[in-house]
Parts: structure tokens; C-alpha cells; sequence
């Protein structure tokens, strides 16, 4: 019991790093951990906005009895993710789950990340979710991830032309890469 630090206060590692803020317009792209999707979908608030886009409606109806059940209101679409049904610049943070490595796969990648560009204000981010390290008792029973995949993430985000494109960080089997869009820069 003393060997463990306390986590009153702190908020879930999925929240600090992706720095969603009340009032915020979210979209989060993709769904693999129902837990981290929930507590992002909640975060804006009423006076913001959170939508989530999924590939499939199963994974959808999965999403919907989540939010649900963590009462935040949330706009749920099933659509192409390298086709986002929404206008351009009409969010101020897109959350991209990747840990599954379903979400940016092989060609679709770098147009569902344009896409995500497209939908983000100016000064807008992007973070992507990917699969890190496992730590503790489930580093012996997970398998690694792969060691190029934040390379990977990172030199996807610079040729969608994200920008100040960088590594959050890895802990407790999660891998966080963020991006900013700066008008004009691609």
C-alpha cells in the first residue's frame, strides 16, 4: 500500500495528455479503449462539443452504450474515416485512437489524417493515440509495441502537414503524438 503513489487529483493520463478543456469542440477519430473514449467524450462539457466518427456500426453501438454511460453528450457518426462528414475547421482538438492499429493503416493513413487537418481550426491539434509501453505486471504478459510506430506516427503527421509535430510521451502501455495546424503551412 505505501509502495503506491496517489491519484487523487490527478486526472487520467488520456485527459492530461491529449489537454482536452471544457468548452472545447472534440472529435475523436476511431474508438479502441471504451474507458479513455468516455472520459474524452465528457471533458468539453455543455459548452462544448464532442463528436466521435466510427468506421462500423457495431463499434458504434459499442460507443453509444459508453457515452451513455458516462452521461456526456455526444454526436456519433458512422462514416469513412478518410472522409470526415464535417465542415472545415469545425474542430479545436481531434483525438485519433490508434492503439489497435485499425485506424491509420497503410493507405488510408494519410488521408484520414488530411481529413483530420481539414476538420481542425487554425491552431488546432491532433493526438494520436497509439500503443506504447506496457508497464508493471502487464509488460510480461503484453507484447511490445513496435518500436517504429512513433517514428512512423510522427512522419505521417509532418506529410499531412501538421506541424511542431511531437512525441507526448509513452507510459502505462499508451503512446501519445501530437501535431499542430498553422494556417498556411501546407
Amino acid at each position: 500500500m505505501f509502495l503506491r503513489q496517489s491519484t487523487v487529483g490527478r486526472e487520467p493520463l488520456a485527459l492530461a495528455m491529449s489537454g482536452v478543456r471544457m468548452g472545447e469542440r472534440l472529435l475523436q477519430v476511431g474508438m479502441d479503449t471504451p474507458l479513455v473514449t468516455s472520459l474524452l467524450a465528457a471533458k468539453p462539457g455543455l459548452s462544448g462539443e464532442s463528436a466521435m466518427v466510427l468506421p462500423d456500426e457495431e463499434t458504434a453501438a459499442q460507443a453509444r452504450r459508453v457515452v451513455a454511460e458516462s452521461g456526456a453528450l455526444v454526436n456519433i457518426a458512422v462514416h469513412s474515416l478518410d472522409a470526415l462528414p464535417f465542415e472545415t475547421g469545425s474542430f479545436d482538438l481531434v483525438v485519433v485512437h490508434n492503439r489497435s492499429g485499425q485506424t491509420l493503416t497503410g493507405t488510408s493513413e494519410s488521408q484520414v489524417l488530411s481529413e483530420c487537418r481539414r476538420v481542425l481550426r487554425s491552431g488546432g491539434r491532433v493526438v494520436i493515440i497509439n500503443k506504447g509501453t506496457p508497464s508493471g505486471l502487464t509488460a510480461v504478459f503484453q507484447s511490445r509495441p513496435d518500436p517504429g510506430l512513433t517514428e512512423s506516427s510522427i512522419r505521417a503527421l509532418k506529410a499531412a502537414g501538421f506541424r511542431s509535430v511531437r512525441a507526448l510521451g509513452d507510459r502505462d502501455g499508451y503512446g501519445f503524438i501530437e501535431g499542430l495546424k498553422i494556417e498556411g503551412s501546407g
